[in-house]
């Protein structure tokens, strides 16, 4: 049925050897596994072509529109000028965790193109996974809760789109665990509002779970009013998902490694935490950072350290705020405070290379991938006092990865910042068309590459409402899609108790040194307990926080001396750290920010005004303080006396 005529190449570029036979699992020459996958074929056509039909010599009919791609070497056929009804889905490539991408194209004789799409709610087996409204009745109360967070977090971007129309079809929605998944998207053909919305979950608040049914109800009797604002039923419903999540018991543990592989002589990777110190930290265990520094030793090494540093820094200032807050502190201030904490640490990065001189290669920069778990206090549906809030944000620029990890599934949770992203993004080219260009890993932003106004932050929130893993790391493992081939090797028996957390992250760098070996490697891994089977009887101590006077500037500490600033890059970079240092990133960004005088002092300014909001004068001030002590002293002097006393002495 298949022509065996056609040569088919190693999907590995450093390999590219023809694949010995149709149907092989790896690569004969490099052992490269191939990646078979069950596509959603979209379209009235392709719903009636029958079960065990070979499509287009290639395509298996597994049944009804899910097609099995039978040679996973060879790139999907995609035409020269790409559909109006693929765009959509281009633009909402970051949100893949939700929503399948374009794979391919098959030709049809009968009505166009059958558009293919990779990503799919589709299992191992090749089953669809379960509507929302058959897993509903069974789902406890939080997960009801969170399922309609996500549906309403998604409303306005696909809303801006023209596809909200894809969030009011129940058989369309589909999940995964704790996550929702769409099928595909379905162009809006009228004005939709936040009415058709609330009407479309009435039938699930009917037969919700006892103990958020009342409420429930009276937010979706509010959208279903002509009168209904997005950000008050948004407020409403994330303070019953932190409520409903707060009632659950959560034990975090977590351990994290870094190594310099079996090539580098020095490892431009850091992480938090890292070694058994850090485990009696304040910090620990809301706190866990991967950074992969760019520009050799003596750069991104510096660079990466530089970032860890300030960060423990001012997440410790955030932790603090957070815990003395009597009311909800919302989901977007939060993200706007780590936001503006990122800033900070990438103009200390950037300003550093600018007082050093440094030129093109010898710049140094560091990706980043961040999560912190948020402790606010809540008054529970019985009535008692809670830091049990379950919150956890993660933080990512450049390429290193977040996970999560269940023992039925692994998730990658975020995007990486590469010109494949780019393309993909601005609607120019589909991702297995764009991961073809030669630079397509290359990166379009870290910290430190440019000013802070220029730099996008993905920030996220999720809700731990099960047992899983977190796994934050490097490029060095989750190069070639090995945390996906490997995940059932670790996670399981972490997840029985028959593996360490500790023991867990060094194996994870073990198999990245034999894999991709060639660059350093960081792994941080939390375990997450939630079911009450995985929790020892002794009840975890409260958070405590330390005072915060005085606070030394992250750039003194010990392991970042002045000295190891002088020299240039000694070390090979990575192909994709190299290539971002040798791009022009002066094209526009997704999203360009308008640039005005005096950026730096706005920055800072912006940051001071966040950090006021939430209660933390301290830390607002230390940043702007330590970024330009001039403007600062200035601006102080021009500030109110009684404003002038929270001023440190400038500089």
């Amino acid at each position: 049925m298949i022509s065996t005529q056609q040569i088919i190449h190693c999907p590995n570029p450093d390999c590219n050897q023809p694949i010995n036979s149709i149907g092989d699992t790896f690569c004969i020459s490099c052992q490269t596994p191939l990646v078979y996958r069950y596509l959603w074929a979209t379209g009235t056509v392709a719903a009636e072509i029958l079960p065990q039909t070979l499509v287009a010599n290639r395509y298996e009919v597994i049944t009804q529109q899910i097609w099995l791609d039978t040679q996973p070497a060879l790139p999907p056929e995609i035409p020269s000028e790409l559909p109006k009804t693929v765009i959509p889905y281009l633009k909402l490539y970051q949100q893949q965790l939700h929503i399948p991408q374009p794979y391919g194209f098959v030709s049809s004789l009968d009505a166009g193109d059958i558009l293919l799409l990779e990503n799919a709610p589709i299992d191992k087996q090749g089953n669809l996974y379960p509507t929302m409204t058959a897993a509903w009745e069974e789902a406890k109360a939080v997960r009801q809760v969170y399922w309609l967070w996500q549906i309403l977090q998604l409303w306005t971007p696909l809303s801006e789109l023209g596809v909200a129309q894809s969030l009011l079809i129940p058989d369309n929605l589909r999940v995964e665990g704790w996550c929702v998944k769409l099928l595909e998207l379905h162009p809006t053909t009228e004005t939709l509002s936040l009415q058709d919305l609330g009407q479309s979950w009435q039938p699930w608040v009917e037969v919700a779970k006892t103990e958020i049914a009342q409420s429930l109800g009276n937010i979706v009797q509010q959208m279903c009013r002509q009168e209904a604002e997005f950000t008050a039923i948004a407020t409403q419903i994330n303070q019953l998902l932190l409520i409903s999540a707060s009632e659950m018991p959560l034990m975090l543990t977590v351990a994290g490694v870094t190594d310099s592989g079996l090539v580098m002589s020095h490892n431009e990777d850091a992480c938090y935490p890292s070694n058994a110190e850090d485990l009696n930290n304040y910090l620990y265990p809301h706190l866990s950072i991967v950074c992969d520094g760019i520009g050799g030793h003596e750069g991104g090494e510096v660079a990466s350290k530089l970032a860890v540093q300030s960060l423990k820094l001012q997440i410790r200032a955030l932790l603090k705020d957070v815990s003395e807050q009597t009311e909800f502190v919302p989901p977007d201030l939060l993200q706007q405070q780590l936001a503006a904490s990122l800033r900070v640490v990438n103009n200390m990065i950037w300003s550093r290379n600018d007082e050093q001189n440094r030129q093109g290669r010898e710049r140094m920069a560091t990706t980043l991938v961040m999560s912190i778990q948020l402790p606010q206090k809540l008054v529970t549906t019985a009535g008692w006092e809670s830091e049990n809030a379950h919150e956890l944000y993660l933080a990512t620029i450049g390429d290193s990865r977040a996970y999560w990890i269940t023992p039925n599934y692994c998730q990658l949770l975020t995007t990486d910042d590469d010109m494949a992203t780019r393309e993909v993004c601005f609607g120019q080219s589909l991702y297995r068309q764009a991961i073809q260009a030669p630079n397509a890993n290359a990166l379009t932003q870290a910290l430190g590459t440019k000013e802070a106004e220029f730099l996008n932050f993905s920030i996220q929130r999720l809700i731990l409402e099960e047992d899983g893993i977190l796994l934050l790391c490097s490029d060095g493992l989750s190069d070639h899609d090995w945390v996906e081939k490997s995940w059932q090797d670790y996670a399981i028996p972490l997840l029985t108790g028959k593996l360490s957390v500790a023991d867990a992250a060094q194996k994870w760098v073990k198999l990245a040194n034999e894999k991709n070996g060639q660059d350093n490697t960081s792994v941080v891994v939390t375990l997450c307990r939630i079911s009450q089977a995985f929790l020892v009887p002794i009840k975890p101590a409260p958070l405590v926080i330390e005072p915060i006077e005085p606070i030394e500037p992250a750039i003194t500490a010990p392991e970042v001396e002045s000295s190891e600033l002088e020299a240039p890059t000694v070390e090979p970079l990575a192909d994709s750290s190299q290539t971002l240092l040798d791009l022009d990133l002066t094209e526009e960004p997704v999203e360009t920010p308008v640039k005005r005088p005096n950026q730096g002092k706005l920055v800072v300014m912006l940051v001071g005004f966040l950090a006021l909001l939430l209660g933390s004068a301290s830390l607002g001030l230390f940043a702007w303080w330590q970024l330009n002590p001039q403007s600062f002293g200035q601006a102080c002097r021009q500030l109110p006396q009684k404003v002038q006393q929270l001023c440190p002495e400038p500089k």
